[in-house]
């Protein structure tokens, strides 16, 4: 199971559906393998806006790994990065005044996209929003989120505590009858 894996899951039992404690799911006695995959940087640059940054925050430090930096953010009456202490370090904790400009890239959050017909109707409640990356972190994020896999361990809900077997790379969600 890849690490970007465990950005999208959440507790299958029906009660910790609606809990903020059952995301992510907590990880224990993890055994790790990195695993080298052909880089793809438009798929990174894509899935960045979808990923919850304190959730995998928390994962890798439940796995002692170093935590991804947040891409800055700019966005109508945003300042240029994501703000709070840190922001100007990278994934290894170096500066990142001497690298390059990072590649602006633009995504639209909200309304129905170009088919709807909707014009300036839906214009109000779209929003751009742009995520600095630059091709360093790109890499340090294809290795944790593509190429480091959780081979054995358990994922543990943190609203339940049920606990989910994770055996050959996979997590098995099946449920006992009394929790269904």
């Amino acid at each position: 199971m890849k690490i970007l894996t465990l950005n999208f899951l959440t507790c299958a039992v029906k009660s910790c559906k609606t809990q903020p404690a059952a995301f992510p799911l907590h990880i224990r006695d993890a055994e790790l393998e990195q695993t080298d995959l052909d880089y793809n940087p438009l798929f990174l640059r894509n899935i960045l806006p979808r990923l919850e940054w304190p959730a995998m925050a928390s994962v890798c430090g439940e796995l002692g790994l170093e935590a991804p930096r947040e891409p800055g953010v700019q966005g109508e009456g945003q300042g240029q990065g994501a703000g709070g202490e840190g922001a100007d370090m990278d994934v290894e904790g170096q500066g990142v005044e001497g690298q390059a400009a990072g590649e602006l890239r633009e995504f639209k959050l909200g309304g129905e996209g170009k088919g709807s017909g909707g014009g300036k109707e839906r214009g109000d409640d779209e929003k751009q929003v742009q995520l600095e990356v630059d091709e360093a972190d790109l890499q340090r994020l294809h290795k944790l989120l593509l190429e480091t896999q959780i081979v054995s361990g358990t994922l543990v809900c943190g609203n339940c505590g049920h606990e989910y077997a994770v055996r050959e790379g996979i997590a098995n969600f099946l449920l006992p009858a009394h929790l269904v």
